[in-house]
């Protein structure tokens, strides 16, 4: 990084403190340190361009971006907590899959099998945007939003006088109700990228027999079994700990204030905008569009969402959970530089799953299946294959890149 962009972006975070200051008092000032200190070590080079041009682009890569345009079939399912689940089927097309699977298996072809994908934490099912176009029409999937985020209704157990933290073990539950109402029936493969890799252990600690009797292949993309108390978000020792000792304080009172937290994150999107991208990606030839794509998914997360679920990830440990996965293929993949959830929690993963395929994918960060679409949808297509739900691996075809001609 240059000492210019450096000193632009400790600018910027101290801009951002004040804003974060005047939207949250003692609070807003923490959260404000915190930012600068993340920021410090981020080039945001959308800085030396005028506000007025950067709005202009963001408008621009919204109004042009295909993703998340992909819909399917809606459907809801209700939580036990009378939570209302979006989820939406997309069914195999007959002229496209029928053919293969009668050349592959002949007429005495394995029952359809549903892919289950449950997306990660202050993000939404259209995270899944590139995988859905490959798959889309070879094999019946469902994709869901977890409560509170995208479509789905806020969590009814975490609002009123009588609310309740959330926890992973809830979203398990919250996985078997959208299972129970769009695949009762038949194999599934189930795959989740980060909170939604949690989930399915939190589903594997609850429904053991449900694993054993139905699940064909399970994915863990980008997750972690626990210990994420931790992480240190790529932050020096004092950065850490300053987010480890204030954060969730900060964000309970932030989310107490979400009205005019709000309007202080629209007052600093340029800077959230570059951590965001900071501790999503790692390739420098992403493609603006999707970069943008994962800024609109995240800042749709309302802050008080953000508060409410933080606090389940520190006291997530469902390791005793993950061997009712063992004998059956999965795969466990990891960007090599991610900061949310390090390779190392993958790691840990397939040293508890010993038979599993362990991907870590070069120059990868959180969001390894928008970052490097190819690869991960090319290994998801591997553990199809092996769990019998497609004959034949799927293409990304148009999808499949985000690099720049020439990147």
């Amino acid at each position: 990084m240059s000492e210019t962009s450096t000193g632009d972006a400790v600018v910027a975070a101290a801009a951002a403190t004040g804003a974060w200051r005047r939207a949250g008092g003692v609070a807003g000032t923490a959260i404000g340190v915190v930012a600068a200190g993340a920021a410090a070590g981020v080039a945001l080079e959308r800085l030396t361009v005028g506000r007025g041009m950067r709005k202009k682009a963001r408008l621009a890569l919204d109004a042009t971006g295909p993703y998340g345009s992909l819909r399917g079939v809606p459907g809801t399912a209700v939580a036990d907590d009378g939570t209302e689940l979006h989820y939406e089927v997309e069914d195999v097309d007959p002229q496209v899959a029928a053919p293969r699977r009668r050349r592959l298996f002949g007429r005495k072809s394995p029952a359809p099998v549903t892919v289950v994908f449950s997306h990660g934490y202050c993000l939404g099912q259209d995270s899944w945007h590139f995988q859905r176009a490959a798959l889309r029409g070879l094999v019946r999937t469902v994709f869901w939003d977890q409560r509170s985020h995208g479509r789905s209704a806020r969590g009814a157990a975490q609002s009123g006088p009588d609310a309740v933290p959330v926890s992973i073990d809830q979203l398990g539950r919250d996985l078997k109700a959208v299972i129970d109402a769009a695949a009762p029936e038949g194999p599934l493969v189930l795959v989740g990228h980060s909170m939604g890799g949690m989930t399915m252990m939190a589903l594997g600690a609850h429904y053991p027999e449900l694993v054993r009797e139905r699940v064909a292949a399970a994915a863990f993309v980008g997750t972690s079994a626990g210990r994420l108390g931790e992480v240190n978000y790529g932050l020096p020792v004092a950065g850490v700990n300053v987010v480890r000792r204030v954060l969730p304080g900060v964000l309970r009172a932030l989310g107490s204030q979400a009205e005019l937290v709000e309007r202080g994150r629209r007052a600093t999107a340029d800077l959230f905008a570059g951590l965001i991208k900071r501790y999503s990606f790692s390739s420098r030839d992403v493609d603006p569009a999707v970069a943008r794509f994962a800024e609109r998914l995240i800042e749709s997360t309302p802050i008080d969402v953000v508060a409410e679920f933080y606090p389940a990830f520190t006291e997530h440990d469902k390791s005793a959970a993950l061997p009712v996965f063992a004998g059956l293929p999965v795969l466990v993949l990891a960007g090599d530089k991610d900061l949310v959830t390090p390779t190392a929690h993958s790691e840990a993963i397939a040293d508890l799953l010993p038979e599993a395929e362990l991907v870590i994918v070069p120059d990868g960060g959180h969001l390894v299946m928008l970052e490097h679409p190819e690869a991960v949808t090319d290994r998801l297509a591997d553990l199809l294959v092996r769990a019998g739900a497609v004959p034949a691996a799927a293409n990304v075809g148009t999808y499949g890149s985000t690099a720049q001609p020439g990147g």
